[in-house]
């Protein structure tokens, strides 16, 4: 079969051009017969560029994952530099995983979280600073600051971070409730000073909040034992449940409501009979004072704390009956002359036989040395529960 020398077409012996090309046909026929048809190198082209598209790929996708795999592992490193502490180093090996792969979220949310703790260290400096000052407020506004700025992180390093800011900030507390302390606050003022040492979780805060409960007890019983003993029995319930509110297991208070309320029943309901009981009781009172129903075993003045006076006593009982509602009457000397007079109810409210109760009375008005004063005891009253 004869071809054409130039494009490898098949020719006929008596052609002297190609049809195919047009080319001129040599006259050795053996020239003829050799077959030079070119492959068409068209179709190289797509086959080639989707190889080396593939291969682009290919390198392309290791490249990336190289990229991914030590970003990665910078940030691990620099996870437990954080969690560890070393924040230099946290700094290092996130900005190392930045750079291997440059829109890595977790670095990025990772050296913004080191940065706020750079801020934070700043604020609490300040905030230390102003604490120094007694500017207690603006401490604890930047404290909140320092806090509020860590709201979109989380994390052991943030938990961490938010502990010690949640404990720097008690301590600021602690100190403005000192120095409110200080300064002899009303009860009132010390109602809202006790929430607020009973809302910070230390044991520094638990003794001042034992402090401020006692000291509200104190003022309570005060003020209830002066509205008693001017049979306000409604103004002094008020104020020994009001009291209650904050020291709701506070025995002394709890006797002084049952004396109340033993008294205002008594008052109010069996007003005529009380007056024949006092009769009968005031002759009872005789024959069992000549018989040491009630035994006086102490009574001694003190100042408190804030300087003020402070009577306390106890006494016995040895009767044979339970008694009740024990009511002790004192007087306060002065080089042997009556100063002033009161009295004051012994709790628990009853005393059965060989029992001890006691008595207290804090006298807010008299902040003077407890030398300069004597105690007597004028009277000691009682009711018989048969």
């Amino acid at each position: 079969m004869l071809h054409c020398p130039k494009c490898g077409s098949i020719v006929k012996e008596e052609e002297l051009y190609c049809v195919s090309c047009g080319v001129e046909l040599p006259n050795d026929i053996h020239l003829r017969s050799i077959n030079n048809k070119k492959f068409n190198k068209i179709w190289f082209i797509p086959i080639i560029t989707i190889f080396i598209t593939l291969l682009a790929n290919n390198l392309f996708y290791n490249f990336l994952q190289n990229q991914s795999s030590q970003a990665i592992k910078h940030y691990e490193l620099g996870a437990k530099s954080l969690e560890a502490g070393d924040y230099e180093a946290a700094n290092m090996y996130f900005t190392l995983a930045l750079k291997e792969k440059p829109n890595f979220n977790q670095g990025e949310v990772a050296l913004e979280f080191i940065q706020k703790t750079s801020d934070i260290t700043s604020l609490l400096e300040e905030a230390n600073q102003e604490l120094e000052n007694n500017e207690f407020q603006t401490a604890l506004t930047l404290i909140s600051q320092a806090e509020s700025s860590l709201t979109n992180f989380n994390g052991i390093a943030t938990t961490d971070l938010v502990d010690e800011i949640v404990s720097f900030r008690d301590h600021v507390k602690i100190e403005q409730l000192k120095s409110i302390l200080n300064q002899n606050p009303s009860v009132d003022e010390l109602k809202v000073l006790l929430w607020e040492a009973d809302a910070i979780k230390n044991n520094e805060a638990t003794e001042i909040t034992d402090t401020i409960r006692n000291q509200i007890v104190e003022f309570i019983f005060t003020e209830a034992s002066k509205q008693l003993s001017e049979n306000q029995f409604s103004d002094a319930l008020f104020i020994v449940d009001d009291g209650l509110k904050y020291a709701p297991n506070s025995e002394k208070l709890q006797s002084l409501k049952t004396t109340i309320e033993k008294e205002k029943v008594s008052f109010e309901v069996t007003q005529q009979q009380r007056i024949q009981q006092a009769i009968d009781t005031a002759e009872e009172e005789r024959e069992m004072n000549e018989k040491d129903a009630i035994e006086l075993t102490s009574i001694k003045l003190e100042n408190d704390d804030h300087g003020n006076l402070v009577v306390k006593g106890e006494v016995t009982s040895v009767a044979t009956i339970p008694i009740s509602s024990i009511q002790v009457e004192y007087s306060l000397l002065t080089k042997d002359t009556e100063f002033l007079s009161n009295s004051v109810y012994v709790y628990p409210d009853t005393l059965y036989p060989n029992e001890n109760g006691k008595f207290e009375f804090t006298h807010y008005d008299i902040g003077k040395d407890v030398k300069k004063f004597d105690v007597k005891v004028s009277k000691i009253t009682w009711y018989t529960n048969y």
